[in-house]
């Protein structure tokens, strides 16, 4: 029984046994931070592509399906030089005006935000279809205004998924709205504002 007294006093390998205790929280501490720290850093690099590429195709020959090609590489070369692996999604939605830049709203009887057989929707950018946007793909023409969407995932860098539950991709979206130069007339569509029947 005089064990118990000479292991009480005993100080030898207490450090081990405390870090032993800490380390598990301290590390996931500095992968979390890390982790927050480089989604902010993609965050801000893409942010700064897509305002330098936006600001770029909506020049006249920024129209021109070669530019918008090459101007989408360099975003993309750009994240992905942050994260080769990266999924890299890049879409251009071009509206005639910003009250325009909005989805085409179904007279939606149920309540349930999708246009369904029955329902009837308006044709507000006169492009015969329905469109959940709005908008229609692409550039557009002088004057038009334009919806410039990266989107980027990527696996995290460290296993955090499974010590806190987050997910194990991160998904990270930009976008900005610029009008294309005025170098020309803008062409306006038309058409009819009749309500038309849900495909």
């Amino acid at each position: 029984m005089r064990i118990w007294p000479k292991l009480r006093k005993e100080e030898k390998g207490i450090a081990a046994v405390e870090f032993a205790v800490i380390a598990p929280v301290f590390f996931m501490l500095i992968m979390g931070g890390m982790d927050i720290g480089y989604t902010l850093y993609v965050q801000s690099v893409m942010n700064g592509e897509i305002q330098k590429a936006a600001r770029d195709a909506t020049l006249e020959n920024g129209t021109e399906t070669a530019i918008q090609t090459a101007i989408d590489t360099k975003v993309r070369d750009a994240l992905l030089n942050l994260n080769k692996s990266a999924t890299i999604t890049i879409d251009r939605q071009s509206y005639s005006t910003f009250t325009q830049a909005q989805a085409q709203q179904p007279e939606d009887s149920n309540q349930n935000g999708v246009c369904e057989t029955g329902e009837t929707w308006v044709d507000a950018n006169f492009n015969g279809v329905y469109d959940a946007t709005g908008g229609n793909q692409g550039q557009g023409g002088a004057k038009d205004v334009v919806v410039y969407s990266v989107n980027m995932t990527y696996q995290r860098l460290f296993p955090l998924t499974k010590l806190i539950g987050l997910p194990s991709t991160v998904d990270i979206t930009s976008r900005t709205v610029l009008a294309n130069q005025p170098y020309g007339d803008q062409q306006v569509p038309t058409g009819s504002l009749t309500p038309q029947a849900c495909p």
